[in-house]
């Protein structure tokens, strides 16, 4: 896997789609405690269709390589790492795709920094005051410190509770045991990135996207959001407002589908990234 040296971070990344491709690239963005592997069926629908696709693992909690300054270890800090990642690779006219805490990541990116992004898709994910929603509010509330963290992470290996409402059942439809585990077993491993983890949800919880959200609207390139109609956490109404926030935005509800849109029906998400490049790169 290639990486990255940036200097707050290293970044491993994956590359999937043909070297050279008509279609501008497409950047995938995560969430907290997960990893790139969250994107690769819908990646590899769209490298069938000709598509380059970027997915790097940012160091939200599932990475491998601990981070080189904490300073990156907060929201508006970690867009900027997205920025950097797509500068640094030399990326133009970008897709931007973010899911969960990547969603809300997407939204600061394109508040800051909007000059490489030519459009962007966003599955359910932060927005406003839900960051994180509820319950995971609780949860974070609790993940203070690399001593927490570890004992949820070893408590977590009992797949029963790690695929429990309270866990990964509550985001996907069908967990798959072994990607689950795999997204824990660094912060289980490893007191670097438990404390690496340990400073971002602290920084996440002295965090809010109210205030980039009505800024939304500033940002007049074409966006999709692909909203799971089952997600109990960001609601189907958060969808609904933060289309509303976008100076013109396209909803599309998915309905077999909770906060991973990506696992659950990847080809939702495939699909509204061709449309929206389509729609915005014909003459």
């Amino acid at each position: 896997m290639p990486q990255l040296v940036l200097p707050q971070a290293t970044i491993d990344y994956r590359v999937i789609g043909p070297d050279t491709s008509p279609h501008p690239p497409v950047v995938f963005v995560h969430g907290i405690l997960v990893d790139n592997r969250l994107w690769t069926a819908a990646a590899q629908q769209l490298a069938e269709q000709g598509y380059r696709c970027y997915l790097p693992n940012l160091p939200l909690g599932s990475h491998t390589i601990p981070v080189t300054d904490a300073a990156v270890l907060s929201p508006t800090r970690m867009a900027d790492l997205v920025h950097d990642f797509i500068t640094e690779l030399g990326l133009q006219d970008v897709t931007l795709v973010g899911n969960d805490t990547g969603g809300g990541i997407c939204q600061l990116v394109v508040d800051a920094h909007p000059e490489r992004i030519g459009r962007m898709v966003l599955t359910n994910c932060d927005a406003f005051e839900q960051f994180p929603p509820f319950p995971f509010t609780l949860v974070f509330a609790l993940l203070r410190g690399p001593r927490s963290i570890k004992v949820l992470a070893e408590q977590l290996r009992l797949r029963p509770l790690r695929h429990s409402p309270l866990g990964y059942g509550l985001l996907m439809t069908r967990p798959d045991p072994r990607l689950t585990d795999s997204w824990l077993a660094p912060a289980r491993r490893d007191v670097r990135i438990r404390l690496d983890l340990a400073t971002l949800l602290r920084a996440v919880a002295a965090t809010d996207l109210t205030d980039v959200g009505t800024r939304l609207n500033r940002f007049t390139k074409p966006v999709t959001l692909v909203w799971g109609q089952r997600d109990r956490c960001f609601t189907p109404e958060l969808g609904r407002r933060l289309a509303e926030a976008f100076s013109a935005a396209t909803l599309v509800a998915v309905p077999d589908a909770t906060t991973f849109v990506a696992l659950d029906n990847p080809a939702a998400v495939a699909h509204a990234v061709a449309d929206i490049t389509a729609a915005s790169t014909s003459p």
